[in-house]
């Protein structure tokens, strides 16, 4: 045999452009939706980088469209079909217009579409593009008037005061976050390797009371001990930069780093943290799928995506 076999057919799918098939939301006012899938291909690249993870939505979307057709099978990760009875399905909004001079345009433009989703009762999942997306979508949270606890899970702590003399990149979410009024609680899980991170970086992340869990503790630990860390009734906003997870099974990243969390662990996280408060936003950045290897990492995030979906669905169904 040559040829690769074609699950596709075997599944019935159909060509979709939407993440799981799911229907298209542009309009706010007319959603319907527990989720929405947002495509962002950058926000504040570094120097000459450019949108090195512009593909990583439609690469998303592609990973999973064979399944478009089975979005009501049982879906193990969480107990049943993604969407349950009695709850809302997810939307997706298509990708983002993206600006390669005009940074501060590409953050407006997360930011008042987030802050739009919001305002529509529709959990906004960010799907990027580099690590600098969070920013904006987190800037726009401050317009509820709530107080939110981060769970970032990542292979680096994004600290930096600035790089490259920028300060609103990839390796400043968290830093940026912890200036926000509105953020309260940041618990860092994944950290491992040498990084961007410098010494006073992690001495500024710990006295501002950020808690570091580096993906060996993880590893020797367990979850239940870092879902114990977050605050009971806690709004909660998911920060996954995918190379939090180990480059076996996502090696489309920029920097792979051996020991990295298993795709369990990252839904038992997602999981854990609905089972303590209310997931209000998430975003997964980092995805380079011209560095993925037989569409595995593709295939890893589009899983982990559509599980959280599940998950954000559950949350005001009584029927779970």
């Amino acid at each position: 045999m040559t040829k690769k076999p074609d699950i596709e057919s075997i599944l019935g799918a159909t060509a979709s452009k939407t993440f799981l098939g799911l229907k298209v939301c542009h309009d706010f006012d007319m959603i319907n939706a527990s989720s929405v899938f947002i495509g962002a291909k950058g926000a504040t690249p570094y120097g000459n980088m450019g949108p090195f993870c512009q593909n990583a939505p439609d690469a998303i979307r592609k990973a999973i469209g064979y399944m478009a057709n089975n979005i009501d099978r049982y879906n193990f990760d969480i107990g049943g079909p993604i969407f349950p009875k009695g709850s809302k399905p997810a939307g997706d909004y298509g990708n983002l217009p993206f600006s390669e001079t005009n940074f501060s345009e590409n953050r407006s433009v997360i930011r008042a579409t987030v802050a739009k989703a919001l305002k529509a009762g529709a959990v906004p999942i960010v799907v990027g593009g580099d690590d600098s997306v969070p920013i904006p979508m987190l800037d726009a949270l401050a317009d509820t008037g709530k107080y939110y606890t981060i769970l970032q899970i990542d292979a680096h702590i994004d600290w930096r005061h600035s790089h490259m003399d920028e300060k609103l990149g990839l390796s400043s979410n968290m830093r940026r976050a912890s200036e926000m009024a509105h953020i309260k609680q940041i618990i860092q899980i994944g950290a491992r390797g040498i990084g961007s991170a410098h010494l006073d970086d992690v001495q500024d992340a710990q006295e501002w009371g950020a808690e570091i869990i580096p993906a060996d503790d993880v590893h020797l630990y367990g979850i239940t001990q870092i879902i114990e860390h977050i605050t009971p009734g806690a709004n909660i906003i998911i920060c996954f930069d995918v190379d939090g997870l180990d480059p076996s099974i996502v090696p489309g990243v920029l920097a792979r780093s051996p020991g990295g969390l298993t795709y369990s662990q990252a839904i038992g996280l997602i999981k854990g943290a609905a089972s303590k408060g209310t997931i209000a936003a998430t975003n997964f950045t980092e995805f380079l799928p011209e560095s993925d290897v037989d569409g595995i990492g593709a295939l890893t995030v589009s899983r982990v995506i559509a599980a959280t979906m599940g998950v954000i669905a559950r949350q005001n169904n009584k029927s779970k």
